[in-house]
């Protein structure tokens, strides 16, 4: 059976690779490795989440399911005044995204390792940043969404990317039904982004 990228401890053989991109206008460097979420390049899904994650005003940002880390390490970058963690139960993902944040020079991002929202117990946060792990089903990506808002300051927000054709229509449902807002905000490559926050406004 193929081993998927949210296994705790990955067994595949290691094959580094190095990938070089330019992102809303800044030239980053990645290293990936087997075993983790799409590892030859980055994926639409993740590049339309990071067009569309609006940071203004945001002093605390949480990856969840960073894999190797680009769409923390973006938010790290373009916002360096906030802090930014960045959450994998792939421990090989966790020692890449660690990697990649000194090798692109960032001070403001820490890595954790764990499952779901454990690792950040009692901490909050003003933007959630996830491209879940559609693959691992609605089991494992509907509690992720329902408990994000425990995660979340006043007038944070979540914001989740998924594929059109792979359940982005009852993700979004499933958002409405957790938060006093949800909406979709940006679409494109076959994938939508879609932000939930609480009545009165969130940040994003």
């Amino acid at each position: 059976m193929a081993e998927h990228y949210f296994t705790e401890k990955p067994s595949s053989e290691r094959s580094i690779k190095e990938i070089t991109i330019d992102i809303r206008g800044i030239p980053f460097t990645f290293r990936t490795d087997r075993g983790v979420f799409s590892r030859g390049k980055i994926d639409r899904g993740t590049k339309l989440l990071i067009e569309a994650m609006n940071l203004d005003g945001v002093k605390k940002v949480l990856d969840l399911g960073c894999g190797y880390g680009p769409i923390g390490i973006v938010a790290a970058r373009l916002s360096p005044k906030s802090e930014v963690v960045m959450v994998d139960v792939n421990e090989r993902a966790c020692e890449l995204a660690r990697e990649n944040v000194r090798l692109n020079r960032l001070t403001n991002a820490k890595v954790l390792s764990g499952n779901g929202f454990e690792p950040v117990r009692g901490m909050r946060f003003d933007l959630i940043l996830c491209n879940p792990p559609i693959r691992a089903g609605k089991s494992v990506v509907f509690p992720l969404i329902t408990e994000a808002r425990e995660f979340l300051e006043p007038r944070g927000c979540l914001l989740v990317v998924a594929r059109t054709k792979q359940g982005s229509k009852s993700i979004l449902k499933h958002m409405s039904e957790v938060f006093d807002v949800a909406r979709e905000i940006e679409k494109g490559g076959g994938y939508r982004v879609m932000e939930g926050s609480a009545s009165g406004g969130g940040l994003c």
